[in-house]
Order: C-alpha cells, then sequence, then structure tokens
C-alpha cells in the first residue's frame, strides 16, 4: 500500500478522534512540533529503527521526548514507530494539517513574485484566489524569484496558476513553434 495512503488514514483516524473531542488545533500545535523533532533530528530516526533497540527503549525515548504533548497524538506516534512506520510520520502531520484546513475551508499556497508583496497586494490575493477556490481563506507563503520577470504564479497543491511574464513569454514560443512545424 502506499505510503501516502497509509498516512493518510492514521491522519484520518486522529482527525476524527479529535473533532469529537473539539481540539483539532491543540493537535495541530502538537504535530507540528512532532514534525520538527522528526525532520530537524537524523539521530531519533537512526535510534527508533535500528534493530537492536526494543519496543520498550523505544517507547521510553517517545514518552520524555513528547512530553507535553496531547495524549492522543504522543499515542498516535507510539503506534507509528511501533509498526515500524517511522518515516511516515511528516507525511501522517501534512495530512493531518490538510485535514485540519479543509474542514476549515482553508487552502495554502506558494505564490513567487519577483518582488516581496505588500500588504495589500497580500490581501487582494488572499480573496480572489479563495473565492475561486471555493474556500474560506487562502494562507500563503511568498516567494521572490526574479527570474519570472513580472507578474505571479501561484501553486496550490499539485496545479500551478502561472501569470508571469517568463510564463507567457513560453507559451508564445511553444504557439510558434508548433505553428512553423
Amino acid at each position: 500500500m502506499s505510503e501516502i495512503v497509509v498516512a493518510k488514514r492514521y491522519a484520518d483516524a486522529l482527525f476524527q478522534l479529535g473533532s469529537e473531542k473539539s481540539i483539532l488545533e491543540k493537535y495541530v500545535e502538537d504535530l507540528t512540533v512532532v514534525r520538527e523533532v522528526f525532520s530537524n533530528n537524523k539521530q531519533l530516526n537512526t535510534f527508533l529503527l535500528h534493530p537492536k533497540v526494543n519496543g520498550e527503549q523505544k517507547e521510553q525515548l517517545l514518552t520524555k521526548s513528547l512530553k507535553g504533548l496531547h495524549t492522543d497524538v504522543v499515542n498516535t506516534v507510539k503506534l507509528l514507530v511501533a509498526r515500524h512506520r517511522t518515516a511516515l510520520i511528516p507525511s501522517f502531520v501534512d495530512a493531518f494539517v490538510k485535514n485540519v484546513n479543509d474542514a476549515k475551508g482553508i487552502e495554502v499556497a506558494t505564490v513567487y513574485s519577483v518582488r516581496e508583496l505588500t500588504d495589500a497586494e497580500k490581501q487582494n490575493l488572499q480573496l480572489s484566489f479563495a473565492k475561486r477556490l471555493g474556500k474560506n481563506t487562502l494562507e500563503f507563503n511568498n516567494v521572490v524569484d526574479p527570474s519570472l520577470i513580472g507578474g505571479i504564479k501561484i501553486r496550490v497543491g499539485n496545479t500551478i496558476y502561472d501569470g508571469t511574464i517568463s510564463g507567457k513569454l513560453g507559451r508564445i514560443k511553444r504557439e510558434i513553434t508548433v505553428a512553423n512545424i
């Protein structure tokens, strides 16, 4: 089974539990910490994947490392580790956050522009694209990319909306090439 599908199943289960308890925001905060711990600490991953380390030692380490986080989050991480799915933790966290954002009507995007967008431009972009995508809110990270020449490019999931000058020039070039064949 695909790792993404498995990660989504764990995320769906925790999302359902969090919805029932009305503590999804707490889960998101805690899972953000979990993602950072597992992404930034290669020694932790090595320890958890080592065949000579028994399950009890792994559980003790996780209990100490994740102290202060919600019990449901810690237990889910322990379950993933016990089932030798440590590598899925970042995908699991991403899937969970996506579930929460979908429930709230939030879409996350990356906006590429030649310069940093002003607050007014960001607000206009958020309003227009949120409406276009059928969401309540659009949250995005602005990435400055001088190679675009002008305009903006927006990436939402696997979809790219290209309104850049370099993108338009590329489309014109392809049209001319196709017309000359």
